[in-house]
Order: C-alpha cells, then structure tokens, then sequence
C-alpha cells in the first residue's frame, strides 16, 4: 500500500489533485493545503527563525548557504516511523523547500523502509506538468495525471485567449522579494505573458534574479505585482513599507495611477502545482478587470493604497 511523504507544498497539492491524500502519512512544516493534511506528522522545520522581516530573512538564508548548511532540517527519527513508501522532494531551490540532498542525507542515514525519491523540479509551466506526470507515474496513476495535466492546461488556454482580447498589453513588473529587490522568475513571466502583458523583470525557466531600484525606476512599469514567496496577504501587505518608504516610490507611474498589487505569493504564485491555474486567473482579474469577474480578489489579491 502507498505511503507517501510530501516535503513540498506543491506537491501535496499534486498529491490531492491525483486523488492520493488518503495515501500521504506525512508532511513539511510548509504544506498547507488541503486542510485534510494538517493533523499530518511534520517531518522538518526551518534550520532558523522565520518571523523576521524581509531583509532579516534574507540575511539568514545566505548565512546557511554561504556555510554549505542545509536552510531545513528533516526529522530523520520522524520519516522512520512513518515507513515512507514514497517521498517526494525537489531539486529546484534550496531556499524554497526541502532539497533533495537533504533527503538523501536522512535516507542514507536511518530509514529502514527503503523509499522511493520523486524529485521535482519546477522551472517552468511544462516543467510543472512534467512534475505532475512524475508523481502520478511514481504512485501508479498515470492516466489520471495525464487527464489532469490535459485539464489544466485547457482551463489556462481559455483564461489566455480572453486575455489577449483585451485592448490595452500593459508593462508588468512583479516583484519575488522586498528587501532585496527581486523580481519573479521561472514559470511567472509565463504566465504574465498568457495574461496578455509585457513581462519587466525575469525570464521563463530561469531563477528569480536581483533587481535594483534604479532598473525598476527606469523600466517604470504601468502595473506593479508584488508576489514574496512564503508570504501570504497579510504579511504581504506588512511588509510594503520597504517599497513605499523608498523615495523614489511615489514617482513610479504605477504608483501615481493606483496599480499596485498584492497577491498571496505562497499560496498561488510562488507555488508550483494545481492552483497554477488560479495564479493565471489572478493577473488576468488585475490587469484586465472590465474582462474578468474579480472572484479571486481578497483570497488571492489586493490591491494596494
């Protein structure tokens, strides 16, 4: 019988949308949805605190790389109990989730049940549905991630094309990270572009880069798409001042005409399963709002004044 382990948020997800939660027995301290997994056992935490601000997080991040340490821990003694049939990790980013080297390191060290790895690796929308096929194929449910993968990507062809209806291609900057700047990288200029807008900042496949407020000045964008990865709304939105307390804010002309946007980088944006679809939805309901019902605002987006 399966027992899978997610240390991934999105794959949890996948997992649910493949019809395998019954099956998961285990979890990352980051998966949140569905709410079925939450009494699951939590097999890692962060290898230091969280609850700083943006520029303190990041601080910390490239302290633990810098010294080749893993930025998460994984409960070895944890993984053994549960007796994995499955453990699904990544190798995208070592900042993002739980690595693949950490895993292995915890494998070779004390699990008796002898698990099979499904890495994934999301740095693009058909990287995405490779995953998807990945995890579907690994648990036995070919068909159904085939049919699901078909499913997703028929929903996203038609929020596209009532997208590139629209008159206006509006200058898209998103924003990953406040302080530093980064800009949204991998699968987001994608879906950007879907959503019938010119793309800023990033590029499809490629990792987020750093950015500079002197580039974001001068690009001057019409809409401004806040995005941090790992924050919700809320936190989000209490972490706008490094933008909007910088001097050159208020001379941007997406500021001066009312468009700026947040949006839950955790859970939609920044993470790479089943509600990838919804991120779509999302840049489609605040670039062209005569087109599309605002049905995801204040879930998935706000926007800011």
């Amino acid at each position: 019988m399966l027992r899978i382990v997610s240390l991934i948020a999105s794959a949890s997800e996948i997992v649910h949308a493949l019809g395998l939660t019954p099956y998961q027995v285990g979890r990352s301290h980051e998966c949140d949805y569905p709410p079925e997994i939450l009494p699951l056992p939590i097999c890692t935490k962060p290898s230091f605190p969280i609850s700083g601000n943006s520029a303190e997080i990041d601080r910390l991040v490239k302290e633990r790389i810098a010294s080749a340490l893993s930025v998460y821990e994984v409960f070895e003694d944890v993984l053994d109990t549960l007796q994995p049939t499955h453990i699904v990790t990544q190798t995208q980013c070592r900042v993002c989730a739980v690595s693949l080297e950490d895993v292995e390191r915890a494998l070779a060290r004390s699990l008796t049940s002898r698990p099979k790895l499904v890495p994934l690796e999301p740095n693009s929308l058909e990287d995405i549905w490779s995953d998807i096929r990945r995890v579907a194929d690994a648990c036995g449910v070919a068909a159904t991630g085939e049919e699901m993968v078909f499913g997703y990507q028929d929903r996203m062809r038609q929020i596209s094309a009532e997208a590139r209806r629209a008159p206006a291609k509006p200058r898209v900057a998103c924003i990953e990270w406040h302080e530093p700047l980064m800009a949204a990288g991998n699968w987001v200029p994608e879906l950007v572009e879907m959503a019938g807008a010119e793309n800023l900042f990033g590029q499809s496949g490629l990792h987020s880069p750093w950015m500079t407020w002197d580039e974001l000045i001068a690009s001057d964008p019409d809409v401004i798409i806040t995005m941090p990865c790992g924050f919700d709304l809320h936190r989000t939105s209490a972490e706008m001042y490094w933008l909007t307390d910088n001097p050159s804010w208020s001379k941007l002309r997406a500021v001066q005409q009312g468009e700026v946007y947040v949006t839950d980088g955790n859970q939609y944006m920044n993470r790479p399963g089943p509600r990838v679809v919804e991120s779509l939805q999302i840049l489609a309901e605040i670039l062209h709002p005569d087109q599309f019902h605002p049905k995801l605002k204040n879930l998935g987006w706000q926007q800011w004044n």
